[in-house]
């Protein structure tokens, strides 16, 4: 052997020997390093959602308005409420199961009957109505919904109101809301409506059709005047008596009260105002915003109710400006003016429908139904039921929202990859482009990439980023390469559930993936992509930015699938490398790697995953919430794609996996 060849070989085995040594505590000193902040990165989602908020329309006149808010009424309906249900259940009559009176004192002046009804199949919930004693002829209804509070239809404020307006010669039916009171159930959290659109059902849309149900029972009933049906209801309630309202015009008359927020106005405020799913679920905000559905009740009269210092939020000159002063307006387009009205309670400071609320309620009840002016409110306390007393028996199997998603799941057919080879060019050119409608897939760039900070030592060199990308989001990396690996050396691009922090830790304790791509010559791109590492938001609140973004039609999927593309496609240009492969570990960035390189099939080389899920039925058999992980919650993605399916999608890259998780 030639002296130089020798050397070359010992010199190499040196080399190797240092790094092997060096690798892992050198790359443990500045892995995981916080590169932004999450103020940063929360500011950056707050305009990204201000960008996108959807204004209000400019009608000419109040024909144009009419016109345009049914054309909306009906898209919002078809396209997201009533999306993937099943038109049987859509269209099926009120199903009220008369369950018995509640006890009312003698001579009270009003009676109460309790009822149980069918919102889907096999998903029950109940309602209270409450009536005048004596009933002649026809008489005015108000359709009671509650927010989030445990005790449900027993609360004493809710029972006030109905007894108040029965009182006044109104029916009054009160409902439950799911997962409170007898729907407190741990499969009924709010944030499992994205199970549904998991697998193809819009989950807001069981929100919608409880409380329409309720409605249609109204509308039915002979002793109900159609022409004077009311809604109310405060926090959830203030939301769900807006939703309703604007989508369904036989509600006449609109009292919402502390339930919403423009878009913009509640990204602004975060952390401060709620992320209940049913309120920021997908699609929900994507073409029209809070302040539009608002407008669609114009000329119907119209009471907004907020409080002044609201102890959870939508205080009232906060939400003002938008929900109110721009949409006067469109009362003005009818001549209606006086029929939209905004009152702050300043009374009592908490959230609440107390005292003040509840009387602004009586007199806009009785002046626009022509009842008899009873201002006050009527003292019923020595009245009210117990919880005990108020409830009903529910079917012992009742379905849950999360074991109703399971049963959507477990209909669900997935095709097989055709292995014709022919078959299947057309298969995936297909599948593809569904796959990019589903997660909204919008390519971006590195508009700038900035330079943190950089190692050299201990034979590593590496430089630490922040991308700028170009629709305003970013993400971080590090940059990480042997001194004696070459330049446009293959680079390996890594991902980790929990960014590169998460990397870091998986190095350290197992010993390869980031020491070991650096050992065998390659250049090291180790990524914190979106709601990943410092490229999450404050603490709390990926959930919610993750649900706003949907809201708007941007799935976080989507988003994040396209800066794995657009930044390896930077660092293919910057560090000349002539073939990529992804790492990726953790089931969520799985899904991405996937998601990517079928959006980029030529891009990667090869794709390695570590700790995935089998099948995306994992997300539902392991009760993940969507609230921790908002993009894997993309709706219609495990309806039309399992991940089979999505491998198929990555050719030509090969796609391995390694150590699979299960559901417990």
């Amino acid at each position: 052997m030639k002296l130089k060849s020798l050397l070359s070989l010992v010199l190499g085995a040196i080399a190797a020997s240092c790094s092997a040594q060096t690798v892992p505590g050198t790359v443990h000193q500045f892995l995981p390093q916080r590169l932004q902040s999450a103020d940063v990165v929360t500011y950056q989602m707050q305009q990204f959602l201000m960008d996108r908020a959807a204004k209000l329309p400019h009608p000419a006149s109040a024909e144009q308005w009419t016109a345009d808010a049914q054309q909306i009424r009906e898209r919002v309906l078809k396209e997201v409420i009533y999306q993937g249900w099943p038109q049987a259940w859509v269209d099926a009559p009120p199903q009220f199961e008369d369950m018995g009176p509640a006890p009312v004192p003698a001579g009270a002046g009003y009676r109460v009957e309790k009822f149980r009804y069918e919102i889907v199949p096999g998903f029950y919930s109940v309602a209270v109505l409450y009536e005048p004693a004596q009933l002649s002829g026809k008489a005015p209804a108000v359709l009671n919904v509650l927010g989030h509070y445990p005790d449900g239809l027993s609360m004493p404020f809710q029972q006030k109101l109905c007894i108040n307006e029965a009182l006044r010669g109104m029916i009054a039916l009160s409902l439950d809301f799911v997962g409170m009171g007898q729907l407190r159930a741990p499969g009924n959290d709010h944030y499992f409506g994205a199970d549904l659109d998991l697998v193809g059902a819009r989950g807001v849309g069981l929100f919608y059709l409880a409380m329409r149900r309720g409605l249609d029972y109204l509308y039915a009933d002979p002793h109900v005047d159609r022409s004077r049906i009311a809604m109310t209801g405060q926090s959830g309630g203030g939301w769900q008596t807006l939703m309703l309202s604007a989508l369904d015009t036989r509600i006449k008359a609109v009292i919402p009260v502390a339930g919403f927020a423009s878009l913009a106005g509640r990204a602004m405020r975060v952390p401060g105002e709620p992320g209940d799913y049913e309120q920021i679920a997908p699609d929900l905000l994507n073409g029209q915003d809070y302040p539009t559905f608002v407008a669609m009740l114009a000329p119907r009269p119209t009471l907004e109710l907020n409080n002044a210092e609201d102890s959870c939020c939508f205080r009232a000159p906060l939400v003002k400006p938008h929900i109110y002063d721009d949409v006067k307006p469109f009362f003005a387009l009818y001549g209606k003016q006086s029929s939209f009205g905004f009152h702050a309670d300043a009374e009592v400071l908490m959230h609440n429908y107390d005292h003040d609320d509840r009387q602004q309620t009586y007199r806009f009840l009785d002046k626009w139904f022509q009842l008899a002016d009873k201002p006050d409110e009527i003292q019923v306390g020595q009245n009210i039921d117990t919880y005990t007393q108020l409830s009903v028996d529910l079917p012992q199997n009742n379905l849950t929202i999360l074991e109703l998603a399971r049963q959507f799941a477990s209909k669900l057919q997935h095709p097989e990859v055709p292995a014709d080879s022919g078959q299947r060019a057309a298969w995936v050119k297909t599948e593809r482009e569904k796959l990019a409608k589903v997660v909204n897939y919008q390519p971006v760039t590195v508009a700038r990439p900035w330079y943190i900070t950089d190692t050299d030592h201990n034979t590593v060199e590496s430089v630490s980023l922040r991308f700028e990308l170009s629709n305003g989001l970013s993400a971080t990396g590090v940059w990480i390469k042997s001194k004696w690996t070459p330049d446009g050396a293959p680079l390996t691009v890594i991902l980790n559930d929990a960014g590169r922090e998460g990397a870091d830790k998986e190095t350290w304790d197992h010993y390869p993936e980031v020491g070991y791509q650096v050992e065998r010559g390659h250049q090291v791109l180790v990524l914190s992509i979106l709601f990943t590492g410092d490229a999450t938001p404050a603490r709390g609140e990926m959930g919610r930015f993750g649900n706003m973004m949907q809201a708007a039609g941007y799935p976080p999927l989507g988003l994040e699938a396209a800066q794995v593309i657009g930044i390896t496609h930077w660092a293919q240009q910057h560090w000349n490398a002539p073939a990529i492969t992804l790492e990726s570990s953790g089931y969520r960035m799985q899904v991405v790697s996937l998601v990517a390189g079928a959006m980029a099939p030529h891009l990667f080389k090869s794709i390695t995953i570590h700790q995935g899920m089998r099948s995306l039925d994992y997300l539902l058999r392991a009760s993940v919430s969507s609230s921790k992980v908002p993009d894997m919650f993309c709706p219609d993605l495990y309806k039309d794609f399992d991940l089979t399916m999505l491998e198929a999608l990555t050719a030509p890259a090969a796609v391995t996996e390694t150590d699979p998780v299960d559901a417990p």
